[in-house]
């Protein structure tokens, strides 16, 4: 017998007894959710005698193999007669008086768990099985009652656990294999570069110790073999189960299935998954989740535990097309079954927000799983703004008055509401008489009101069926639903702001500082490895990424030679008063440039505005010149495009004109003669803004240099993301022009990289 299989009630019986199709997507009675409140409501109407929340573990051998499966029981009854009760609380916010006692044997099957635990363990011959269903919008409860003996409670337990043995069998013996797999592997390469040894031992210490790494690792290092190698090695070891790669861009997606690739032909062994958003990887023309509307939704859990035996059995390296095909193959939703396939998987390669957005992170991730897991994110200086917007939520007065009139006749409970949520809205743009207001306290009376919405919402879409017939009613659903969510993590880290913005009103919860939200959403994970060449400085990422004192930093020197780069800087202001005076000056310092030296260029801008602004005037100083313009909205195959045109064997120079911060300014490897120059114009800075400024004053109050943290740290870090596209290798060579006077500037210059301000000219050297 090999080591035990180690599963909790819920996702085993999840597993057996799951059945039926995907859901309209709205909560609703198949998605039952765990209300904490209604269950403390009930177990405080226990008896002295009854137990809550009661830990019950239970070894089952099973043919060769031995599972340990252990939950918490919301409660264990004692009545007078002697008689036990096993109680199993279910919330709901959808109509109780449609549940039947035959609704959910999946909530049956995790109470008859329970029950032959505790009768097992304290000998109780017989058991009774409560399901006890609360309404959380009336408070309404609702019991069904079985009662069983002991060896029904085992024979059941008995099949139920016989069902889940193939896929234990199959899971089973591709950990052994994964974990020799993983002792056996050496280094992918013949020889670590320069500091690529120190951040990989420093990401495996990071790891045995259970903190958090905040490192700052140059471009062409390798950070995605350098962080991926360790922690597999710690899986070896036993530290781990599993590993997140968590990145802000779709290329950046790409460089960790790369790495799984490039060790699995040194023989890896290992279970990756990348997870891709819904819309992208939807079957149909339009995501519509309802079985009416979508075969791969109808019956999808009667077939998916199929799926994911078949394709874990036969795959590895489960990419999107991977799994389009076994998707298609079993008629399941790709992108659902792609979700069920990461709970089972080794490495899970996917966007930030599946751990750290309220709205849509993993919710089948247990605490126990959570500690037998490392985070690895990638270009980690993205997280700080994005979780702005995760932890953030905004409403606007448009959506509610068109619902207010279209249901007028329609629905008399949505029409009240609606009326007046925008008669508030209303309110609140008399108060905003210079197109702006800033509320420091939550409103209170407005937050119940979009609640009452959500409700009167909810009732429509799930007593109607017409969620995908009136997407203004879902939209608006989801996002009151959204602002309810935010608006219990309100605290003094946020500010509330209304907008008037011609016609409409927008009111907004505006997160200032996601440390602390970040800190709770990455809460019980063993450790979280930040890494990102422009990680810079140091101490503000720290305080951003909510990193304690125990944690450590490390911040690695370039390993590439300082003669590969050439820096100029043209003091030129690019401030937005100044630009109409410099345009020339800049156009022509463009000209010569790429006039002197042929090959192919990066010109990067603060705006779309700035830089569509300088291409006009570049194509009409030099209308034959061979250029290609970023365009807002590209799709991944004008994206690919536009890359490609950068090819070493380009018999005319090739300039693109791209924007600080966009798709091009991270994330993209043009080696070699790919690329021979990148022109950074301006310091980056966001455009000043009511957020940028708030973000300012928060800071500044908190005895922070607020400018800083809201201006001058997100822009410089635009400019070393865009100015880090050139030297990507040893052989790399080329010239980086920085174009603006700030840069002469004490404080601007130390916050670029050593190996940039050694190599630095001033003046007109770029031009020869």
């Amino acid at each position: 017998m090999g080591d035990p299989i180690k599963i909790a009630v819920r996702p085993l019986v999840e597993y057996v007894f799951s059945s039926g199709s995907l859901e309209s997507g709205f909560r609703n009675m198949g998605t039952m959710v765990e209300g904490t409140k209604a269950h403390q409501k009930i177990q405080k109407q226990y008896s002295e005698l009854d137990q809550s929340e009661v830990y019950l573990s239970m070894e089952i051998p099973y043919g060769d193999l031995l599972f340990v499966i252990d939950g918490r029981c919301d409660g264990i009854l004692l009545a007078e007669d002697g008689t036990y009760t096993i109680d199993e609380i279910k919330s709901t916010a959808a109509d109780i008086g449609l549940i039947t006692e035959e609704s959910y044997p999946v909530h049956w099957a995790q109470a008859k768990f329970y029950a032959y635990m505790y009768a097992k363990a304290n000998g109780v011959p017989t058991m009774n099985i409560q399901l006890t269903y609360v309404d959380l919008d009336v408070e309404e409860q609702k019991r069904f009652v079985q009662k069983l003996d002991f060896a029904e409670l085992e024979g059941f337990v008995n099949d139920t656990v016989g069902q889940y043995v193939p896929y234990a069998k199959m899971s089973a013996t591709h950990r052994i294999r994964r974990n020799q797999s993983i002792v056996d592997l050496s280094f992918p390469f013949p020889g670590y570069r320069a500091g690529q040894r120190k951040l990989a031992g420093a990401v495996y210490k990071t790891i045995a110790e259970g903190v958090s790494l905040f490192a700052k690792a140059p471009t062409g290092i390798g950070k995605t073999i350098s962080t991926t190698f360790p922690t597999l090695k710690a899986i070896g070891q036993g530290l781990l189960e599993r590993l997140f790669y968590l990145t802000a861009r779709t290329t950046t997606r790409t460089a960790a299935e790369e790495a799984f690739v490039l060790m699995e032909s040194k023989g890896l062994h290992l279970h990756a998954v990348t997870l891709t958003a819904k819309e992208k990887i939807c079957f149909q023309e339009k995501v519509s989740c309802r079985k009416e509307d979508c075969e791969y939704a109808d019956g999808y859990y009667d077939r998916i535990n199929g799926a994911v035996l078949d394709i874990l059995s036969n795959e590895t390296r489960m990419n999107r097309e991977v799994i389009e095909q076994y998707a298609r193959k079993h008629r399941v939703c790709p992108f659902e079954f792609s979700l069920d396939v990461s709970y089972a998987s080794d490495a899970i390669i996917c966007d930030y927000n599946y751990i750290f957005d309220p709205r849509i992170s993993l919710k089948r991730m247990f605490a126990e799983q959570k500690n037998q897991t490392a985070l690895l994110v990638d270009e980690a200086h993205n997280l700080v703004d994005r979780a702005r917007e995760m932890f953030s939520s905004t409403l606007n007065k448009l959506s509610f008055l068109d619902l207010q009139q279209e249901y007028k006749e329609l629905n008399r409970g949505i029409y009240d509401v609606t009326q007046g949520l925008t008669a508030y809205f209303n309110k609140l743009s008399e108060q905003a008489a210079e197109g702006e207001l800033i509320l420091k306290e939550l409103p209170a009376d407005f937050i119940m009101m979009v609640e009452s919405f959500a409700l009167q919402a909810e009732n429509e879409l799930v007593n109607t069926g017409l969620a995908e017939q009136n997407p203004l009613l879902l939209d608006a659903f989801f996002a009151a639903q959204n602002f309810v969510r935010i608006s219990k993590l309100y605290d003094e880290r946020y500010v509330t702001y209304v907008e008037v913005i011609q016609q409409d009103v927008a009111i907004k919860m505006f997160c200032l500082d996601p440390s602390f939200l970040l800190g709770e959403m990455g809460k019980s994970f063993r450790s979280h490895i930040y890494f990102s060449a422009t990680l810079s400085p140091l101490g503000y990422y720290r305080d951003m990424l909510a990193a304690g004192e125990e944690d450590y930093s490390l911040s690695i020197p370039s390993p590439f030679n300082p003669e590969q780069l050439d820096v100029h800087v043209e003091p030129l202001s690019t401030r937005y008063h100044d630009r109409k005076g410099s345009k020339s000056r800049l156009v022509q310092l463009l000209f010569e440039l790429t006039a002197n030296r042929k090959g192919n260029y990066l010109f990067f801008f603060p705006s779309y505005a700035y830089m569509n602004e300088i291409h006009e005037a570049f194509m009409a100083k030099e209308p034959d010149a061979r250029v290609l313009l970023q365009r807002a909205n590209l799709s991944e195959e004008e994206r690919d495009g536009f890359l490609s045109a950068f090819d070493a064997n380009n018999r005319r120079t090739l300039i693109g004109f791209a924007v600080m911060g966009g798709i091009f300014s991270e994330g993209v490897d043009l080696v070699g003669d790919r690329l021979t120059g990148v022109v950074v114009v301006g310091v980056g800075l966001p455009q000043i803004g009511l957020e940028r400024n708030i973000i300012r004053d928060y800071f500044n109050e908190a005895g922070k240099d607020g400018f800083d943290y809201a201006y001058v740290y997100p822009g410089m870090n635009k400019v070393l993301q865009a100015g880090g596209r050139l030297i990507r290798s040893e052989a790399d060579r080329g010239v980086i022009v920085l174009v603006d006077d700030r840069y002469l500037q004490p404080h601007y210059a130390s916050l670029l990289p050593p190996e940039w301000r050694e190599r630095m000219v001033i003046g007109k050297g770029a031009r020869g």
